[in-house]
């Protein structure tokens, strides 16, 4: 069984009651309670102290998850309001992964820790749909109408692509994914929302405007895209078990209270209110100076943890038969052990995307050998091969193609390859006869044509067309360097066709390896058949680069 956890969102309604129950039911050493800010973490740990004692040791951790750790605890309005600090957030949602990785705050949580399983209790979608990308929009089109744009438009476009759920979601998972699987979690469960509670379209609530709210359908567009973005980590190799558990129901409650309290303006203030004629025009925003003080707005509510508090008209209403109606933290955090425990509780939605997604066919297997058969026959008819376009990435896709077809050019068939002369001299005389066959095949052409360069064996010359598709052209420059050995070297593996003989010795081996499983297939028949083995009896170029996509690339389905 498990004996280290981490449960994200760890203090928060759902959170400690997962904290309870795990305590409870699985016998765990350690569980690191982690929440945004740190006194909500420590009384948090206080309170599961009190109830368990030394049985389990309880890990206060604090922080956004979604940014670096050196601002990790700063007020998302501070970071905001510095250029600084705003440039250095862009750069790590929309710059380099593997740079913005090694400084994410909960990869740093997960390497401090190693949690064997991950409890994910924060209310990802709604954090991120509350940001508000629709202000962001308007403030940007207002700039763009505007003769002051850019210059005092540039903080509004920063803060306008800070919001956006698309592009951190998507960090987001591909930092859980190398975190995890680097430092060895075993399960993750997700405790997602629909955003609307379980309603639909026609959802009657919102946060006070119009309905239905472009809030809170942006916060289901962003929870379901999470739940996408899980469904395809579950079927990543090497990965965490997944699973998400997703309440359709308003989530309560923590307490009943009378508290202080502040409307949506973060007003807690009572005024005797003034009469104006209707009539003329109507200041929206008037000083609170010109009213008469008249106490504070001290109410009865329901504390319903990060869904806010109610008052007894609002909690009525939004729990009522036909509305959102209600479920209890207790409820989700039972499903959340038992889905951890491993038990069918039918209710992990990634489980049920999986058994409700189509697969692969056996009647598209076949279909596929006559496609096959039928493109082989145009292709004899046809001036040019039918190699690559370019279109379909990643870029050493068609690199790889375009390779493979010299090769079958040159040698004709796998074995080919491997007799190619004597054994100290086959990457030399391999990339000479490969180049010799380019001076006369049609790869000479069309490669260069759609963007995929050809270096030449000595390493020395590159043969181009008008557009070079690697590296990528970002941003206004289209010009780079090829005097950084190091960049070329990268730039050659990921999309340029390379003759040089360290090339083709990889080719050498990995051609070795297919040619190895294939014997092995033939001789232990279908237990010798997966990803390893090398299928057709000819040579067929997209075959080759599926097994290296498969072996090499770690690009192959597990479901």
């Amino acid at each position: 069984m498990f004996h280290d956890f981490l449960v994200l969102g760890g203090a928060g309604l759902v959170g400690l009651q997962v904290c309870r129950q795990i305590a409870q039911q699985l016998e765990p050493r350690r569980i690191v309670v982690a929440s945004l800010r740190e006194r909500e973490a420590r009384e948090a740990c206080a309170t599961l102290e009190d109830e368990f004692g030394d049985a389990v040791a309880f890990v206060p951790a604090w922080g956004n998850l979604f940014v670096r750790r050196a601002i990790a605890n700063t007020p998302r309005n501070q970071v905001l309001g510095d250029p600084a600090m705003r440039r250095d957030l862009l750069e790590e949602l929309y710059g380099d992964f593997d740079v913005a990785y090694k400084k994410n705050h909960l990869v740093g949580m997960i390497r401090l820790h190693r949690p064997e399983v991950v409890v994910d209790c924060v209310n990802t979608a709604t954090g991120l749909s509350y940001q508000n990308v629709f202000v962001g929009a308007n403030k940007v089109l207002e700039r763009l109408d505007g003769d002051n744009y850019p210059k005092e438009g540039v903080e509004d476009l920063e803060h306008f692509l800070l919001s956006q759920s698309v592009p951190q979601l998507i960090r987001h998972v591909r930092f859980l994914h190398r975190a995890t699987t680097e430092y060895g979690t075993r399960v993750y469960v997700k405790v997602g929302t629909t955003g609307t509670g379980g309603m639909g379209l026609n959802i009657p609530y919102t946060h006070s405007e119009d309905r239905p709210s472009r809030v809170l359908l942006a916060k289901t567009e962003a929870a379901f895209g999470h739940t996408g973005l899980l469904f395809l980590l579950a079927r990543t190799p090497n990965s965490p078990i997944v699973k998400e558990v997703k309440p359709a129901a308003m989530i309560g409650y923590k307490a009943v209270r009378t508290l202080t309290v502040t409307d949506k303006h973060g007003n807690s203030n009572l005024f005797q209110p003034k009469k104006v004629k209707v009539g003329g025009t109507l200041d929206l925003r008037d000083g609170e100076e010109a009213y008469t003080a008249a106490g504070e707005l001290t109410v009865s509510v329901v504390d319903t943890g990060e869904n806010g508090v109610f008052t007894r008209g609002e909690f009525a209403a939004i729990t009522a038969l036909g509305q959102m109606e209600y479920i209890t933290p207790e409820e989700i955090a039972r499903v959340v052990t038992l889905e951890i425990r491993g038990a069918n509780t039918g209710q992990d939605v990634i489980s049920a995307l999986d058994g409700s997604v189509l697969n692969p066919s056996y009647k598209a297997g076949l279909v596929r050998s006559v496609a096959l058969q039928d493109l082989r026959h145009a292709e004899a008819n046809s001036e040019l091969p039918s190699i690559a376009l370019g279109r379909l990435g990643p870029p050493e896709l068609s690199k790889l193609l375009f390779e493979a077809q010299l090769l079958k050019e040159t040698f004709q068939s796998l074995r080919g390859i491997l007799e190619h002369e004597g054994t100290d001299r086959e990457p030399k005389a391999m990339s000479k006869a490969v180049s010799q066959t380019l001076e006369k095949s049609s790869v000479r052409h069309i490669a260069p044509s759609i963007g995929i360069p050809v270096l030449a064996q000595d390493g020395k010359s590159l043969l181009r067309g008008p557009r070079v598709n690697v590296p990528e052209v970002v941003g206004l420059s289209t010009t780079v360097s090829l005097d950084d050995k190091a960049q070329v070297e990268k730039w050659a593996q990921k999309g340029w066709i390379d003759l040089r003989p360290a090339n083709m010795r990889t080719w050498h081996n990995r051609v070795s390896k297919m040619v190895e499983a294939r014997i092995l297939l033939r001789d232990s028949g279908s237990a010798a058949a997966s990803i390893h083995s090398y299928l057709p009896t000819e040579f067929e170029i997209g075959e080759v680069v599926a097994w290296i996509f498969n072996n090499e690339m770690g690009g192959h389905r597990i479901k």
